[in-house]
């Protein structure tokens, strides 16, 4: 991992780590050439050496860089730098689709449309360059900080050509198309699909598919039935569920066929939420036939084994809608899956293609009589390609074939019993007419084998032991957590047991899962009501609500209410407070304001008045605001508070002035009993100041020091100048006997 501070390419400066996927790592880094924050994707350095990883690294780059749009990040460069290979892309200040969802729960309907059809126009930028992005998930979409979206991560993306393609490279498995999941062909309509699934997750907060390991959800998105998102929260438009379930169609030409056609359904939906829309067009049957390679055909071959079966009701759906039939099952297992995996056998010729070899016979599939609950002609796959050139199907001629040969063996059966019986050709020995057949004939008791039908359904399992001759089985109901309710979950004669056909035979029917008394957890703090219900074995959404009687983070209600009965693992939800509904203000202009002014200015936009401190001020006036803590025009939540600083007006200067020197006579001759007298002034700004006043009877007096004696305080002015005056006792200056050098007057600022 690179340390912030080092230098990539003598340009790129490592600030921080962004993020980390399976192959690179992401950093926030300076590019000092353009004086701007990037993004850097590094290749991590297990995959550096491998030239295969770094050649898709460099795809990626390619692929990404003529992609210039306002929902997709830029890509700037793509650089090499001492075995170190990095992508320099745009960086987006912001969180992840994914995170956002989980901060605030389910999207308003407004916002899911808006984010829906930014992130439907990048995708229609990259398909109209030919490039499919193959992992369209809320992980790579993000919501900046200003409410724009941004696709990212075009990780697996390839240019698509004119020709067919397969393609082995698979999205998240939450997110996959059936086509990816079978690891077949793919294009612009698989990012539909992925996106429709994370629409799905904006407006119900939660993914459709949920199973064990990705295996089982791959399959549920190639078998399984999404729920309408309606049946979670009736709020969300019906028009916009008619949307989402066009885009997550099983077979890619009952979607929508471009990105353009699903915004311009989502734009009319935005306008009119009522407006009706059409979920899925007719099948195109102009669909190209597609060329695979051996390992490709594998992959379909697992997901057709895997939709045959569960045709035939053999996988049980837990509660949280898992299927637990196939989640379960394990290399070398007996499983109903595995034999339909096993007896499917595919014959490829020398050019890769294959035949299908599977008896279809009488409505078996690979010895496995198929018995479904209902029909449903919508339900019903029909490719035309499977057709001849005539219009016939060669597999309905086959039946039919074999059909009439097994009718013509029948037809002779019954002439010659018929036959025997006049002709006498069917009697074995002598018989007493007045014995009943049954003293003289001994019946020989026959056993068959049980079969298994757990996991499947009621109507299934009643079909599946008639077909198999047993006569004498009843239904029980019993709660059951793990079986969706009218599946058998057990049986009392175990499979592969030999039994006679009329013995009793109990089959255990799930009733569901039974109900318990919800906790009430309104008021709770979220973690700990999400925790509770969770251990009472309930399934717990968000939903988040502004209120000013509820704490933020407590719980507002319930649904359904606390002290009801529910399933174990059906789903609770729990509202949650985001506190008061605050409103944001802007901040308005105090300055010039008196004190009481700014108070009621305040008021009056529901902000509060904070600190209050003064200062002098050369420009404000005295008692006005000469400066505020948040300036004019910020938003702010309402409540907010706003220090001032009141103005003193301009600052006064003092000045204090000392004396210091020595007076020296330089030959003034005392007289006995004479006194003189020393007076010092300072004149300073145009003011004389008496400094210093004493008296000398002798010459003894001098030199006489003068420092100290003397300080004005409160001065205005910082400078000044001396003046000395020496009077004998008569009145007579005599300032010229005396010395003054040295005597100088000092200033200091207050």
């Amino acid at each position: 991992m690179l340390k912030p501070g080092m230098i990539l390419d003598e340009r790129y400066e490592i600030v921080d780590v962004v993020g980390s996927g399976g192959m690179s790592i992401v950093y926030k880094a300076k590019d000092h050439r353009l004086k701007r924050f990037v993004a850097i994707k590094v290749l991590k350095p297990e995959f550096s050496n491998d030239m295969n990883f770094v050649s898709k690294f460099r795809v990626e780059a390619q692929a990404s860089a003529g992609l210039a749009h306002p929902n997709i990040v830029n890509v700037y460069d793509v650089c090499e730098d001492d075995g170190l290979y990095f992508i320099v892309m745009e960086l987006v200040e912001g969180i992840t689709l994914k995170d956002y969802i989980a901060q605030v729960g389910r999207l308003s309907m407004d916002m899911a449309i808006d984010f829906s059809i930014q992130i439907a126009s990048g995708l229609e930028a990259a398909h109209e360059h030919h490039i499919i992005h193959r992992d369209i998930k809320p992980q790579n979409i993000i919501v900046s900080k200003n409410g724009n979206i941004k696709v990212t991560d075009f990780g697996i993306a390839k240019a698509a050509t004119s020709n067919t393609m397969s393609t082995t490279g698979m999205g998240s498995v939450h997110y996959i198309s059936p086509e990816q999941a079978r690891g077949g062909y793919s294009d612009e309509r698989s990012d539909i699909y992925s996106l429709g699934i994370t629409m799905y997750e904006m407006v119900t907060g939660r993914v459709p598919f949920e199973g064990d390991n990705n295996v089982s959800v791959a399959l549920m998105h190639i078998q399984n039935d999404i729920i309408p998102p309606r049946q979670y929260y009736p709020d969300i438009y019906s028009s916009l569920e008619k949307i989402i379930l066009k885009a997550t169609q099983k077979k890619p030409e009952r979607r929508y066929l471009t990105a353009n056609a699903l915004i311009a359904d989502l734009k009319r939906v935005q306008a009119n939420p009522n407006i009706d829309i059409v979920v899925a067009p007719l099948g195109v049957t102009n669909s190209p036939t597609q060329k695979w390679s051996k390992e490709e055909m594998n992959a379909i071959k697992t997901g057709s084994a895997a939709r045959d079966a569960s045709s035939l009701n053999t996988f049980p759906v837990n509660n949280q809608g898992n299927m637990t039939g196939v989640s379960s099952v394990q290399p070398g297992t007996n499983s109903r899956l595995n034999q339909l995996l096993q007896e499917d056998d595919y014959d490829f010729d020398d050019e890769d293609e294959y035949s299908d070899n599977q008896s279809s016979q009488n409505g078996k599939r690979g010895g496995i009589k198929k018995v479904d609950d209902y029909e449903d002609e919508d339900d019903t796959d029909y490719d035309s390609s499977d057709d001849d050139g005539d219009g016939v199907d060669p597999k309905l001629e086959k039946v039919v074939m074999v059909a009439g040969v097994a009718a013509a063996v029948i037809i002779a059966v019954i002439v010659m019993v018929i036959i025997g019986n006049i002709m006498g050709w069917f009697r074995f020995g002598d018989r007493d007419d007045t014995t009943d057949d049954t003293s003289s004939v001994s019946e020989e008791t026959t056993e068959i084998e049980m079969i298994d039908v757990v996991g499947v359904s009621r109507d299934a399992a009643a079909s599946l032991l008639d077909d198999a001759g047993f006569t004498n089985y009843k239904f029980e109901s019993q709660h059951n957590e793990d079986y969706e309710e009218g599946y058998v979950y057990d049986q009392s004669v175990k499979k592969g047991e030999m039994i006679a056909p009329d013995a009793e035979i109990i089959i255990y029917v799930s009733a569901g899962a039974e109900d318990i008394q919800i906790e009430n957890v309104v008021g709770m703090e979220n973690n700990e009501a999400t925790k509770i219900l969770e251990d009472q074995g309930f399934k717990v959404t968000h939903s988040f609500e502004a209120s000013d009687t509820v704490e933020k983070d407590k719980i507002i209600s319930m649904t359904p209410s606390g002290g009801s009965m529910a399933p174990s693992g059906s789903t609770v939800n729990i509202v949650v407070s985001n506190g008061p509904d605050i409103q944001e203000v802007s901040v308005p202009n105090l300055l010039n304001k008196s004190e009481a002014d700014a108070r009621s200015t305040l008021e009056s936009f529901n902000l509060e008045i904070g600190n209050v401190t003064h200062e002098n001020s050369d420009t404000y006036a005295s008692g006005y605001v000469m400066r505020q803590s948040i300036s004019a025009g910020t938003t702010v939540n309402e409540g907010t508070s706003v220090d001032i600083v009141i103005s003193d007006g301009p600052r006064t200067v003092t000045y204090t002035a000392s004396l210091s020197g020595v007076i020296t006579n330089n030959g003034y001759p005392f007289v006995e009993g004479e006194t003189i007298t020393i007076q010092i002034s300072a004149n300073i700004g145009g003011t004389s100041y008496p400094m210093f006043t004493s008296s000398a009877s002798s010459e003894d007096a001098f030199p006489m020091d003068v420092s100290g004696a003397s300080r004005l305080d409160g001065l205005t002015s910082g400078s000044g100048t001396l003046s000395v005056r020496v009077t004998a006792g008569d009145g007579t200056d005599i300032s010229s006997y005396f010395s003054s050098n040295g005597l100088s007057l000092s200033f200091t600022q207050n």
